[in-house]
This record gives structure tokens, sequence and C-alpha cells, in this order.
């Protein structure tokens, strides 16, 4: 299972105050706020934590079929700015994060190993859905493979396996 989300930096800047009143508090545990305000750049922390999460619940969406908005239970344990896992409801997902001037760019597999075998779509390919849930047919085996689909503002990423 994958999961993947973006943040368009530029977009989230101008449109989340995530400084004004409680928003931490709804979205963060009191360790993920410490990082927040120990970050070098809060900001991108923020964000970082925040796809990192949105590409765990997209893992967890589609293996329990449970959809809800419970960002608090979506707990990040953070390796490093690039790597570390989030834990919702005892199921860990492994996640790694790219950073750069523009976004912020998440991935979450159930096996490390996974990374290894995942494979970037363009927007052209066809995806189908089930449930809500995409997916694509590998055109050799005829296989449906799982695929996570993300984009904010300027930016759209799929992958799959």
């Amino acid at each position: 299972m994958i999961g993947n989300d973006i943040v368009d930096l530029a977009l989230a800047k101008k449109e989340s105050n995530w400084k004004r009143k409680g928003f931490l508090d709804k979205i963060f545990t009191p360790k993920e706020q410490l990082l927040i305000s120990n970050a070098i750049n809060p900001e991108v922390m923020v964000w970082n934590l925040w796809s990192r999460k949105e590409a765990a619940y997209k893992i967890y969406n589609r293996e329990t079929g449970i959809r809800g908005y419970f960002p608090l239970q979506l707990v990040c344990c953070f390796e490093n700015e690039i790597s570390g896992t989030v834990v919702c409801n005892e199921n860990t997902y492994f996640t790694q994060t790219i950073i750069s001037d523009e976004f912020i760019h998440s991935i979450a597999v159930v096996k490390k190993e996974y990374f290894n075998e995942i494979k970037t779509l363009n927007s052209k390919t066809k995806i189908s859905k089930t449930n809500g849930i995409p997916f694509i047919i590998d055109e050799q085996t005829k296989i449906e493979k799982p695929v996570s689909i993300s984009h904010h503002g300027r930016f759209w990423r799929g992958i799959s396996v």
C-alpha cells in the first residue's frame, strides 16, 4: 500500500494561517508542535508533518475503509527532515519527504522496501476508481495496481507500485 501528498508552499502561505490560535492544537500532537517550534523554518515543518500525515491517511483509508478527519490520531515519529514514520491506531507507515523551495512531497508505504518499487505517473495516465479508491490496470499483466493521487495548487503527483 502507498500514499502520497503534495503541498504547494506558495498557495499554503497564501491560504492557510497556521499561526492562528488553536490551529496547531487541532492537527499536531505536543511532540509535533515542539518539532515545529524548534525548527529553523517552522512553516516548512508544519507542511512537512502535514504532508506525512496526509500520505499515511491515504493508506489507512484504503486499508480500513474508514474516512474521517482525525489528524491527532496520525502521529509523526520524526527521524529527520526527509524520513520517519506515521502511526495511526497501531498501524505504522514509513515516510519519505522531498522538500523544495516550491513544494513538499511525502510518500508513505507499509513496508520500507516498497520505496524501491514506487513509480511516478504522469497526469495523462488512465486512472480508474472503485468506491473513490484509485488504481491503474497494468498493461502487461492486466492486474489492478494501487495508485495514490495528490494535487495542490500548481502541483500534481500520482504514484503507483
